[in-house]
């Protein structure tokens, strides 16, 4: 091996603060993330040279991003921070090679199922640009089961991320909420995130000084401030961008004749999602929010999920009727009626034997097929714009808000993102059950009343329609 790690000198050098943090870490899984402009790449970049350095030709290295598109920009700083150590880049093999032996590859994972081909790979380091765009963990604990060196190199895990991204919730669970430099130990491993911001960068600052202000024009104060400061809370790139505080409020006593629905989403080996609902039927003050009336109150939430990102509890229909009635059973004693119950349409297809539907009809829990449109032809109809112009709420007030106990709703669905490829519509990739579940709510209960005429006494459709006595000036679907 070449000299200790520590007292080596290479031609980068970190700043001090997180990036010497960074490169110093002898902890096997290291996060490094927040405001743009911090100096993530530098870092990775650094750290592998540092690495190359120390351990020769048993250092072998992999630094991964989404696309090629976004590997260029890494490639052209790699050149400026490997080529004084005599590194040389051969683009045929997409590499960077060091007299000493050492190499560093760069590569794009376009699709989850990429991280298939690296099985039998032996790295003693990988490194993952923009973690936060791997929607699922999967992919990325692939890469990790590469991590090992027939020389007995210590081997690690670095990673950098912004807020945003399909990852968001995952990436934000496992390495950001325990806290910024919480060592964690999980099954032998260690982990631990570094929080990066723009203030510690402060050689972009001299070299670019109208960095900031650029960012200021760039998009809202929140997300700016996301940006600057890396803030978790704020998240870049939301699909539902005008979600905000108000949309959550405390538990209160729903009053007895307020209606109450169920919206269902069905997953096995996904996550399961079913919500209650109750339609405000007079505005009504709940701390400094009002609830207009006709709003949607999400009061109660069963998500199925094992605690992994997005892997499901792996219950059978009839189970998952019994949790349901399990749940509703309190309340059904006293003055709970669920008038309504709507579920994606697919539970209800025949597949050589009765429906998923079917079975939780059988088991006491029926529904009735949602409308499952998401975008289109509907304009205002569609169920992303339904959801999100309820969320939006009106001048009064919010037409969508949930509990604050709803916690599964609050960690998921604000942190969805648009398709890249289909702006309109949500990002599947994302942990997007949730969301499903709510679009079939909302469009069970639209803003947007049908249009249809003005009722004459003769009128006996419309008497069928609305129903003896109810005006016509109010819309049934609210």
């Amino acid at each position: 091996m070449a000299g200790d790690l520590w007292e080596q000198v290479v031609s980068w050098e970190p700043q001090k603060g997180p990036q010497t943090a960074f490169v110093t870490s002898r902890v096997f899984e290291v996060v490094y993330g927040g405001a743009r402009g911090g100096g993530k790449t530098d870092a990775a970049l650094g750290d592998f040279a540092r690495h190359a350095q120390t351990y020769a030709a048993a250092a072998r290295g992999l630094l991964v991003r989404r696309t090629r598109t976004a590997l260029e920009p890494t490639i052209e700083r790699a050149k400026e921070i490997f080529g004084p150590d005599g590194a040389v880049w051969h683009d045929q093999k997409s590499r960077f090679s060091w007299p000493s032996g050492a190499v560093l590859y760069f590569r794009h994972l376009d699709r989850d199922a990429d991280a298939e081909l690296y099985q039998g790979h032996s790295y003693s380091r990988v490194y993952v640009e923009e973690l936060t765009q791997f929607a699922s963990p999967a992919p990325v604990n692939k890469l990790k089961a590469t991590l090992r060196s027939p020389e007995g190199v210590p081997c690690g895990f670095r990673a950098t991320c912004n807020p945003g991204g399909p990852g968001h919730n995952w990436v934000k669970a496992r390495y950001i909420d325990p806290g910024p430099y919480e060592l964690i130990t999980e099954d032998g491993l260690t982990r631990i995130f570094i929080p990066a911001r723009l203030a510690d960068n402060p050689r972009l600052l001299v070299n670019d000084p109208a960095y900031v202000a650029r960012l200021k024009q760039s998009g809202s104060a929140e997300l700016v401030r996301a940006w600057l400061e890396g803030d978790w809370s704020v998240i870049e790139g939301s699909f539902f961008d005008k979600w905000s505080a108000r949309n959550i409020i405390p538990p209160f006593r729903i009053p007895q004749f307020w209606s109450r629905m169920r919206s269902f989403d069905w997953g096995y080996a996904a996550p399961f999602s079913v919500g209650w609902w109750t339609v405000v039927s007079e505005a009504t003050a709940c701390g400094d929010v009002v609830l207009p009336r006709g709003a949607l109150v999400r009061y109660r939430e069963w998500y199925g999920s094992n605690g992994r990102a997005n892997e499901g509890l792996r219950l059978d229909a009839e189970a998952v009727a019994a949790g349901i009635l399990e749940r509703e059973a309190e309340e059904r004693s006293r003055y709970e009626k669920i008038g309504f119950a709507v579920a994606d349409p697919s539970i209800f297809r025949q597949d050589g034997g009765p429906s998923i539907g079917e079975r939780l009809r059988r088991a006491g829990v029926g529904f009735r097929p949602a409308d499952n449109t998401r975008v289109g032809k509907a304009g205002a109809l569609s169920g992303w714009d339904q959801m999100r112009s309820r969320i939006a709420g009106t001048s009064e007030g919010p037409m969508l808000a949930v509990f604050d106990t709803c916690r599964d709703f609050i960690r998921t669905v604000p942190a969805l993102q648009h398709d890249p490829m289909r702006m309109e519509d949500l990002d599947t990739n994302g942990e997007d059950h949730i969301a499903d579940e709510t679009r079939y709510a909302c469009l069970a209960r639209p803003m947007i009343a049908r249009p249809r005429p003005v009722p004459t006494k003769a009128d006996d459709a419309w008497t069928r329609e609305w129903g003896r006595g109810t005006s016509w000036k109010t819309p049934r679907s609210w």
